[in-house]
C-alpha cells in the first residue's frame, strides 16, 4: 500500500489550532501596489487602515462570529504595528463600549484616524501584542512602529507587557531585514507558541512575515499543500491551520485522555477474554 499519501496520527494535545490573519487594508497598500518605491514615503509611517481595510475587518468580523469561531479562539496575538492592532481588535473585540470606569475599552474612539468608535473588551478573548511578529523589519516607514506608550493610550485593555523596549529599537532606517532573517524570527514566534496552554490561536499578522515564515517551515513538505498554505495572504484573509509540537515539550498532559482500567483489574488478551466468557456461559447451563 501507499503510505505517502495516507492519513497520519498525532496526540491531540501536542496540537494547537492557529487561525492566521493578515490585518486589512493599510494606506500603504493602496500605492505600494502600484508603485513598490511608494512604500518610502514618510507620511505612511505605522501605516493605518483605510476606510476600506475598515469594511474588510467588519466583513471577517461577521465571518468570525457567523463560524462560531469567535466562541472558540482563546487568545489573540497580533503585532504591536498599528493595522494590526486595529485588525484585531476589529474583528475580535467586544461589542459596543459603554463608558465604565472598572472597564477599560480595547481601542479608543478614532484610534489611528479610524473615525470608529470605542471598542470593548468585554466577552472577548485577550489580546496581545509581540514584537516576533512583525513585518519585514527596516527601511519602510510604513513598518516602523510608534512607542508602545501611545499604544496603550490608543489601545488601553491590549497586552503590550511581553515588549520590553518602549521605542522601536528593531527597525532601522538604513537596514532591511533579509528573508532569511524573516523566516527565522518567524520560526522563533511559533517555538514560544508551542509554550502557550491556549489551544485554539488567532494571530494577526502582515503578508511577508507569513509568506516567509510558512515558506521556510513548509519548504519539505508535498508541494501541493505547500501552495494551498504559502501563497500570499491578500488583507483581512484568514486561513486556519493545525501546528504540531514534535519536540513533545511544549505541552501539559491531555485533558481528554482517559486511562482505562477504572476500577482497576486484570487485563486479558481479546481471545482469552471470550474463552472464560463461554467457559462461565456453560457452568450456567
Amino acid at each position: 500500500m501507499d503510505t505517502g499519501s495516507s492519513p497520519s496520527l498525532f496526540p491531540l494535545h501536542r496540537c494547537k489550532t492557529i487561525h492566521l490573519v493578515r490585518h486589512g487594508q493599510g494606506i500603504h497598500n493602496v500605492e505600494g501596489a502600484k508603485n513598490y518605491k511608494k512604500l518610502m514615503k514618510p507620511e505612511y509611517f505605522d501605516a493605518h487602515l483605510t476606510p476600506l481595510g475598515w469594511q474588510q475587518v467588519d466583513n471577517l468580523r461577521k465571518h468570525v462570529h457567523e463560524s462560531g469561531l469567535s466562541k472558540r479562539i482563546e487568545l489573540v496575538i497580533t503585532s504591536p504595528l498599528l493595522r494590526a492592532l486595529q485588525t484585531a481588535v476589529g474583528v475580535f473585540g467586544g461589542e459596543g463600549y459603554t463608558d465604565r470606569m472598572d472597564i477599560l475599552p480595547l481601542m479608543v474612539a478614532n484610534a489611528g484616524y479610524s473615525e470608529r468608535p470605542s471598542i470593548s473588551s468585554l466577552n472577548c478573548p485577550p489580546i496581545i501584542a509581540i514584537e516576533l511578529c512583525r513585518e519585514h523589519l527596516g527601511v519602510h516607514p510604513c513598518d516602523n512602529r510608534r512607542s508602545i506608550s501611545d499604544y496603550q493610550f490608543l489601545f488601553p485593555a491590549v497586552d503590550f507587557s511581553l515588549i520590553e523596549s518602549d521605542e522601536d529599537i528593531l527597525w532601522k532606517a538604513n537596514v532591511r531585514e533579509l528573508k532569511e532573517e524573516v523566516a527565522a524570527r518567524g520560526l522563533k514566534f511559533l517555538n514560544w507558541l508551542s509554550t502557550r496552554k491556549e489551544k485554539e490561536i488567532a494571530i494577526v499578522t502582515h503578508g511577508g512575515f507569513l509568506f516567509h515564515t510558512l515558506s521556510a517551515l513548509l519548504n519539505d513538505c508535498d508541494p501541493l499543500e505547500k501552495k494551498e498554505m504559502c501563497k500570499h495572504f491578500t488583507n483581512c484573509e484568514l486561513r486556519s491551520m493545525v501546528i504540531v509540537d514534535r519536540s513533545m515539550t511544549g505541552s501539559d498532559s491531555s485533558t481528554t485522555n482517559y486511562p482505562g482500567k477504572i476500577p482497576d483489574g486484570l487485563d486479558l488478551p481479546s481471545d482469552v477474554a471470550s474463552e472464560n466468557l463461554e467457559k462461565e456461559k456453560s457452568n450456567l447451563v
